[in-house]
């Protein structure tokens, strides 16, 4: 009887002390902390961080130093705006997914959710996609789910960049290996048209097509990570485009396009009036890039970011090039990443 006390008191000793260590695990991280942190990247800096959390700019950054006290290192380099660090991002990509698991939990526990509110999501993807398919692809699920997005279209690398950092929840881009933590699916593919007016033709191409007299043309170019009218060009067996306009810009790359002042390689759906029209015509009819999207997530989402996955895939087939008859072809284009 004696040796049954003693081994149901080393129970009870083990049971307790896992208890202890359980709570403790639990009390790592304060989540206002967490919060303050993802409050200035997010917001870009502390002045609109504390707006946003309803608190003074002082208050905001006393949270950042006492999380950086807890972790033993800084969380954020001081720039405009501020940056995270290493475990900054790890901190964040944390945040990012807490947040869409604790709208599960709001569901299965609706005492839980006092005040109940949209849920907002934070996407980067590109510019032309947001210019063309991409909001007839998930209008109605937003509006099924009760869902904000807060989309930040960026160009070439900075969509997995975004991920990396924590900043976003998901990205549409061109590149296909995901960050660590993440998943990443093929959508299908964009097709791209080289593109400009007759008027431009008859002045820089007057011969008719010669890949020497494009590259002394004005191009059109999204950005300086852009290199899709680079490739265009290489593919052609010139090495560089000479002249160029910057447009950061889907919209204003086309009206670009439409005014004469350069060639450009356009969304053959975003120009698809412009060429029954005859507005613009295509500089080598029949040639065509086509431009692989992929659409990354976290693994750990939550239940809202899987169904919009699947949503979204559903829906990709129809504005895009399916899937599996997408080219080999593995360009970058404007505005991805």
């Amino acid at each position: 009887m004696q040796r049954n006390q003693k081994n149901e008191y080393k129970l009870c000793v083990i049971s307790a002390t896992y208890v202890r260590v359980s709570l403790r695990s639990l009390m790592v991280f304060d989540y206002k902390l967490l919060a303050a942190l993802a409050g200035v990247i997010e917001q870009g800096g502390f002045e609109r961080a504390a707006l946003a959390l309803g608190l003074s700019q002082s208050a905001v950054s006393q949270r950042i130093k006492l999380l950086e006290a807890r972790v033993g290192q800084p969380v954020l380099v001081r720039a405009n705006p501020p940056a995270p660090t290493d475990v900054g991002r790890r901190l964040l990509n944390h945040v990012q997914q807490v947040r869409l698991l604790e709208r599960d939990l709001r569901g299965q526990v609706p005492t839980l959710d006092d005040e109940p509110r949209p849920e907002r999501l934070r996407i980067a993807l590109n510019a032309d996609s947001l210019a063309t398919w991409w909001a007839a692809a998930v209008g109605e699920f937003c509006s099924a789910q009760g869902l904000l997005l807060e989309l930040l279209v960026e160009d070439q690398d900075v969509g997995l960049k975004r991920m990396r950092a924590g900043e976003v929840a998901a990205c549409v881009c061109a590149a296909e290996r995901p960050v660590a933590g993440a998943r990443s699916q093929l959508l299908g593919a964009m097709r791209y048209l080289p593109l400009a007016t007759p008027g431009f033709m008859e002045q820089y191409l007057p011969h008719g097509f010669s890949a020497q007299a494009l590259a002394c043309a004005p191009a059109l170019i999204f950005g300086p990570d852009d290199f899709l009218q680079h490739r265009y060009m290489a593919s052609l067996g010139v090495e560089t485009v000479q002249v160029y306009h910057l447009c950061p810009s889907s919209e204003g790359f086309l009206r670009m396009a439409e005014a004469g002042a350069g060639w450009g390689l356009i969304p053959q759906a975003q120009a698809a009036r412009q060429l029954a029209e005859g507005v613009l015509v295509e500089l080598l009819p029949g040639f065509h890039s086509d431009v692989p999207l992929y659409w990354h997530h976290w693994r750990n989402g939550g239940q809202l970011l899987d169904a919009l996955t699947t949503h979204l895939l559903r829906q990709a087939r129809r504005a895009l090039i399916p899937p599996e008859d997408v080219s080999a072809t593995r360009l970058s284009s404007k505005g991805f990443s």
